[in-house]
């Protein structure tokens, strides 16, 4: 199985240098059409199932990169964006020592109390992969965050933390892993930054 795993394209909150997690900030017009120039690097992919996310950023990506319409994504909580708690809207600027310590080097600093943990996202991402695996899938495209991605490529290439943490995932980046009996590896990453 090849496990097609993106980031949602551009926000207004992204664009705003905001924390953005779970609010529900639909795509602006830089990520629908970061969305369709990502597309181009699949065309060719036939997927067999699209995830996403529940928030619309990330179903809209995945209708326009997985080609189907909304209604046919099949969408999955496990794979929402991390909870920043109090952090929410916040300019990236004014985030503060503890979460700014935190989000950078998790490994070494503990979340703020109303933060969703690392550990906590390892959980939930990890069960949704090894849920993922046990279909009969050729090629799956999940779509998702840029946080939540990070506990899911650390599954995805069988590190002992759980995580990997940088390079931090850009928008409508695609990064391609396969999947073979419990065993992966990284096949490429498709990015619209140079």
């Amino acid at each position: 199985m090849k496990i097609y795993l993106t980031r949602h394209g551009q926000t207004e909150l992204n664009k705003k240098e905001l924390m953005q997690g779970r609010t529900d900030e639909p795509l602006n017009e830089t990520g629908i059409n970061q969305a369709k120039m990502a597309r181009k690097n699949v065309e060719n992919v036939h997927f067999d199932a699209v995830y996403s996310s529940p928030l619309i950023r990330a179903k809209k990506t995945a209708s326009i990169i997985g080609d189907i319409p909304m209604d046919d994504i099949i969408v999955d909580h496990r794979i929402i964006e991390a909870d920043f708690g109090d952090y929410e809207l916040r300019p990236y600027n004014r985030l503060g020592i503890k979460l700014t310590s935190y989000w950078m080097f998790p490994e070494f600093f503990k979340a703020p109390s109303s933060v969703e943990t690392v550990e906590e996202m390892i959980e939930r991402s990890h069960a949704f992969l090894k849920e993922l695996e046990d279909k009969d899938y050729e090629n799956v495209l999940v779509v998702c965050h840029g946080g939540i991605i990070r506990p899911m490529c650390g599954y995805l290439m069988d590190k002992k933390r759980g995580f990997i943490w940088r390079p931090r995932p850009t928008n409508c980046e695609i990064r391609v892993f396969e999947s073979i009996m419990g065993k992966h590896r990284f096949v490429k990453s498709y990015s619209l930054e140079k």
